[in-house]
């Protein structure tokens, strides 16, 4: 049997819906203001807050590796939305990247946390005054993840950013996230692009999204 490409596929299911999708598509491919390897994360990170681990990621980490991300960098995006997506999601999202021939990890040394400054630092000391247990739990998820190697401190605050449409923390998360969005180098024109390529995806949230970061 010959197998159909994503668009003839979705043809056969229905013709209309299949002009509608790929149209959608394209979408966040155009957008400007996002690198193609940061327009790869955001499918990826998209991914995991569905989650579509069944054939959506095999074409994203495609897309991913076609753009500039290598294998590691692929992980690391990953290891980095662990505690913001839910670690037991990605357990689940390793296991699917190692069926789809992702390359074993070349970064196995042990991790070492690294002390919290400026935005993530003040985050935390106001959650302080919420919950010292879970302002400790918070403090020591972060350390271990923001100064890493693989991504910029910008990659890993626009993936950030993508969780935070998907599950509506339109708050304190969302602003921490864009605050260090921006001091990576990105600038309201690269958040208007995130929320327009994140809309393919459920256009509610981006709308409800924007509103919150009054773009």
């Amino acid at each position: 049997m010959t197998q159909l490409s994503g668009a003839e596929a979705l043809t056969a299911l229905d013709p209309v819906f299949a002009q509608c999708a790929v149209s959608a598509g394209h979408n966040l491919w155009g957008l400007p203001h996002l690198t193609m390897r940061e327009k790869a994360f955001v499918c990826l990170t998209a991914d995991l807050c569905h989650p579509h681990l069944g054939q959506p990621l095999a074409m994203h980490l495609r897309m991913a590796l076609d753009h500039g991300a290598d294998a590691e960098a692929i992980r690391e995006l990953y290891r980095h939305l662990a505690p913001y997506a839910g670690y037991p999601i990605l357990v689940t999202a390793f296991q699917r990247l190692t069926e789809l021939g992702l390359p074993e990890a070349r970064d196995d040394k042990p991790v070492e946390p690294t002390p919290l400054a400026g935005p993530l630092a003040r985050a935390v000391h106001a959650l302080e005054n919420v919950d010292p247990g879970l302002a400790a739990f918070t403090e020591d998820q972060l350390a271990q993840r923001w100064a890493r190697p693989h991504l910029s401190v910008r990659e890993r605050a626009i993936a950030c950013l993508v969780v935070d449409v998907f599950y509506q923390t339109l708050g304190e998360s969302l602003r921490l996230h864009a605050e260090l969005a921006k001091a990576a180098g990105a600038t309201d024109d690269t958040l208007r692009d995130l929320l327009r390529g994140v809309a393919e995806f459920g256009l509610p949230r981006a709308w409800a999204a924007a509103r919150a970061l009054h773009l």
